[in-house]
């Protein structure tokens, strides 16, 4: 199906064949609406995913448009808070609002003081640059994690790949879990 963004309306063909406008924002609830019928279920789902990135993909596949919904809502959530707060009318946070969550709470406690250093540094490009860019292996070899280390050096911080990754999953984990 194609859809077309007009002055903050959208056009598209239902399967009437016939021309539907109508809000962004409507239409962005009612496709969430399809695969999602309450915020609980829209939660579960995005809380079981171990790569927030596949949600992400899937909900576009499905027609929702998260760079025109940022222009229209704001920038500074990332897709997550769009979702809860277009579909769900739910207060949107910030990505710097839930970076600021997670370092009150006391998630980085139980690592050494380098690996704090790292999953620091990904809520740093968290809160610029939004989850998907936290989540890949390439995240190490991207300043200012490379700095750090390799990304070997950067795995073994925490005892492994397989650390590594449930830690940055952790990381995610609380990054949804803040509440401003």
């Amino acid at each position: 199906m194609e859809v077309w963004v007009v002055a903050e309306r959208v056009q598209y063909y239902g399967k009437d064949g016939k021309l539907i406008t109508e809000s962004l924002k409507d239409y962005t609830r009612k496709t969430v609406l399809k695969d999602f019928t309450s915020l609980d279920s829209f939660l579960n789902y995005w809380g079981g995913a171990e790569q927030k990135l596949a949600v992400i993909r899937e909900l576009e596949e499905h027609g929702v448009m998260f760079e025109e919904l940022a222009e229209h809502v704001g920038k500074g959530y990332d897709p997550f808070d769009l979702i809860c707060h277009v579909a769900f009318d739910q207060p949107p946070l910030s990505r710097r609002e839930r970076a600021k969550q997670v370092r009150k709470s006391n998630y980085f406690t139980e690592y050494g003081e380098r690996a704090r250093a790292v999953l620091d540094a990904l809520l740093d490009k968290y809160a610029d640059e939004g989850i998907e860019n936290i989540e890949s292996m390439d995240a190490l070899r991207i300043q200012p994690i490379n700095q750090l280390g390799t990304p070997i050096e950067i795995v073994d911080l925490f005892g492994g790949k397989d650390n590594y990754l449930a830690a940055v999953r952790g990381l995610a984990a609380q990054i949804y879990m803040a509440e401003a």
